[in-house]
C-alpha cells in the first residue's frame, strides 16, 4: 500500500461559517437542493459524529451510484472537519480509501479559502498520478460550486 498526500485550496465569496454549515452540519438537507444535477440524497447511518457513516447517493447517469464517508470529526469554532471516503465513488480497485482534512478560513477582503489536505491510500504498488488527483478534484468542484451558488442566491440559508 502506498500513500500520496495532496494539498488543495479553493476560494469562495461565501463566509467560512456558512460554508461549514452547508458542507458539514446541514449537508443532508442542502446538497440535494443545491446540487440536484448530482446529489439524489444523503443518508446518515448513525448519529452524525465521529465514526458515523454518511452515504451520498448520486443521480442516475453519473459514473458512480454512491459513496460512503466515515466521519473523523469536526470543530465548529475552527470551521474544520475530517472524513474518509471508504466505499464507492472513485475508489474502484486501485484506492483503499481517501482521507480528507478541510478547513474554511476567512479570506482577505471577504469570503473564504477552503484548505484541503487529501491522503490517497492505494492498493499494492499502484501510484496515483497528479493528473488523476486533479480529475477527482474537478469532478467534486461541480457540487462545491453548486452549493456556493445556492448560498449566494439564498442569503438566509445556513446562517
Amino acid at each position: 500500500m502506498g500513500v500520496v498526500t495532496y494539498n488543495y485550496d479553493s476560494t469562495s465569496p461565501v463566509a467560512p461559517a456558512r460554508l461549514f454549515k452547508a458542507f458539514v452540519l446541514e449537508a443532508d438537507k442542502v446538497w440535494p437542493i443545491a446540487a440536484p444535477h448530482a446529489i439524489k440524497s444523503i443518508e446518515v447511518e448513525a448519529n452524525p459524529g465521529p465514526g458515523s457513516i454518511v452515504k451520498i447517493n448520486f443521480v442516475e447517469g453519473l459514473p458512480f451510484q454512491y459513496m460512503k464517508h466515515q466521519i473523523g470529526g469536526h470543530d465548529e469554532n475552527k470551521f474544520s472537519y475530517s472524513y474518509s471516503l471508504i466505499e464507492g465513488g472513485p475508489l474502484g480497485n486501485k484506492l483503499e480509501k481517501i482521507n480528507y482534512e478541510n478547513k474554511f478560513e476567512a479570506a482577505v477582503g471577504g469570503g473564504s479559502v477552503c484548505k484541503s489536505s487529501m491522503k490517497f491510500y492505494t492498493f499494492g504498488d499502484y501510484v496515483i498520478t497528479e493528473d488523476e488527483i486533479k480529475a477527482l478534484i474537478k469532478g467534486s468542484e461541480g457540487v462545491y460550486k453548486a452549493i456556493e451558488a445556492y448560498l449566494l442566491a439564498n442569503p438566509d440559508a445556513c446562517n
